[in-house]
């Protein structure tokens, strides 16, 4: 059913699903943390966040949007925890100063709410990194801009907005060489993915939310939660430059005899030279400062000169991780508890691997076209999946009947979506969630696979002829699903040619994985040649490191 007007009621829905649907995520967003400290857990700060929000909004019982996101911006902020806590009540925080005069949003106006999250977090960040919550924030406030353009219904545009964010977070290891250096999403974006999800259950109806409401006992537990396969563990304390997580707010209306006046650049870059990390956000009332340093006296001294400091909060960083380090070695030995859903993917190439890990696929089953796993194999990953329900991605035509009888042979719940290559596999997993079933999974996923078209670059290794082309051995072929489509001598000019017969008038995204055979410089020509004919198709370009194919590519 389609949603032209989202009332303030129907808005406090979004916000209360999201904050549960977080809550429940809490641990899975720790585990992605990729700095050396907790500095906080970054699924417990962006949960206590908008819980804080939450409880902010079912106090203030709003009449009107903008009544309501005003309250939920200021219950954030009181309640923003960490880096990733702050970002999130900035995004909320332009998400409110767009709506401020709103009785009711329309589709258009939910997109330009989050556009305006957008730039206030952005400017609340002193040195913004691309690959983080920021990143996927944009990408998503994009696509649900492009789908307003087109679209009244505010479920069309929540459903572009969620796809946005999904592809972005499934990008951020390229950007950041971190995440990719230990095979990682960014644990925000994922959080940032999780609200979104929720604001699109509580728009199509699926969630009855009643009014959320975290308990304090439920806050402790997420702030001591514990870290089950943390990055953190494989990083060194002394890879902490500044080893003091500190925090405060400063009440600008209770300034001391002699006070200074407050400027937020100057105040924000004199805690700049103090360490990193730093976030500085401020309205008339009062100032929230994050920041990792060696100094946190100077840091309260100097904080304490605008008004009276509240919330002081000092962790030891160097502390924290050594003892996350102990605890996962102990927790290591333990055997785990079998996870509700496990995805096996069937997949070559580490860098094709980590991309669907960042899709949430959890066993990547070495496998193709030159290597296909047996049934035996299959079972062995299914096994190793850990899960209640299992869902197989064969990914190659040829892997489909041995998935088949694995899923017929094993003991747990396992079915097979008939993915007939990577790309299919990928679009699937933008389908794929761990709350619906098993059967409703495998429905969803399977529906997807009808809106991309799959391509396939790769050498002739013997003359031919077939549909209507003459091939001889060594030519590029340019594969379009299953049917060889083009050839030629120019890879370049092969490829380009490939894509454009794999377009339709509703293609909008093209994705080239490029494999050990090819090179990011060559997709780039790709590229440009495709964009150069049409303004309105987006490329993204990843290192696959896939044999055989030196391109992969998708276009949805």
């Amino acid at each position: 059913m389609a949603v032209t007007e989202i009332t303030v009621e129907r808005l406090t829905d979004m916000i209360r699903v999201a904050a549960h649907r977080l809550s429940k995520n809490v641990e899975f967003v720790n585990s992605l943390n990729v700095f050396p400290v907790p500095d906080g857990d970054t699924g417990t700060n962006m949960s206590l966040t908008l819980a804080s929000g939450v409880k902010n909004v079912n106090n203030a019982n709003a009449a009107t949007v903008g009544a309501m996101t005003k309250a939920l911006a200021k219950g954030t902020l009181m309640g923003a925890r960490g880096n990733s806590g702050v970002i999130s009540s900035q995004l909320f925080r332009g998400f409110a100063k767009a709506t401020e005069n709103k009785k009711t949003l329309t589709a258009q106006d939910l997109a330009d709410a989050l556009t305006g999250g957008v730039q206030t977090a952005y400017k609340a960040v002193m040195k913004p990194v691309e690959g983080t919550i920021l990143t996927v924030a944009r990408e998503a406030a994009k696509a649900g801009n492009k789908a307003a353009q087109n679209s009244d219904d505010a479920v069309v545009v929540m459903q572009a907005v969620v796809n946005g964010a999904k592809r972005s977070l499934a990008a951020t290891p390229s950007l950041l060489p971190v995440l990719k250096e230990v095979g990682v999403v960014d644990s925000g974006g994922q959080g940032l993915v999780f609200i979104y999800e929720g604001f699109l259950e509580a728009l199509n109806g699926k969630v009855t939310s009643d009014e959320y409401v975290i308990s304090d006992t439920e806050m402790d537990e997420m702030v001591n939660a514990v870290h089950h396969q943390s990055i953190q563990g494989q990083l060194s304390t002394a890879d902490i430059k500044y080893g003091y997580c500190t925090e405060m707010m400063v009440e600008l209306n209770q300034k001391p005899a002699e006070g200074h006046e407050f400027n937020y650049d100057t105040f924000r870059n004199y805690l700049n030279d103090l360490g990193d990390s730093l976030l500085v956000v401020a309205d008339d009332e009062v100032v929230k400062v994050h920041v990792h340093t060696e100094h946190p006296g100077k840091v309260y001294r100097y904080g304490a000169q605008f008004g009276q400091l509240d919330k002081i909060k000092i962790d030891n960083m160097r502390a924290q991780h050594d003892d996350i380090v102990e605890r996962q070695a102990s927790e290591a030995a333990k055997p785990q508890a079998p996870a509700k859903f496990g995805v096996v993917a069937v997949a070559s190439g580490h860098g094709v691997a980590e991309l669907y890990r960042s899709l949430g696929v959890t066993q990547i089953l070495e496998g193709g076209q030159t290597m296909n796993p047996s049934t035996q194999d299959i079972l062995a990953a299914v096994k190793k999946a850990n899960a209640l329900n299992v869902i197989i991605l064969p990914n190659n035509g040829n892997i489909f009947m041995a998935a088949q009888q694995a899923a017929q042979q094993a003991e747990n719940h396992v079915a097979v979506v008939p993915t007939k290559s990577i790309q299919q596999g990928m679009t699937a997993m933008l389908s794929f969630n761990p709350d619906e079933t098993l059967k409703e999974n495998v429905a969803e996923m399977s529906d997807s696979l009808d809106t991309v078209a799959s391509g396939e670059m790769t050498v002739a290794t013997r003359d031919t002829s077939i549909n209507g082309l003459t091939i001889h051995k060594d030519d590029f072929i340019g594969i379009v699903d299953g049917d060889i489509a083009v050839n030629g001598t120019d890879r370049v000019q092969v490829m380009t040619d490939m894509i454009l017969k794999m377009l339709t008038e509703d293609s909008e995204i093209i994705t080239i994985l490029y494999g050990t055979e090819g090179t990011k410089e060559e997709a780039q020509q790709v590229a440009d040649a495709i964009t150069a004919q049409s303004d309105d198709l987006e490329v993204e370009i990843h290192e696959g490191d896939q044999p055989v194919y030196a391109y992969l590519v998708s276009v949805e």
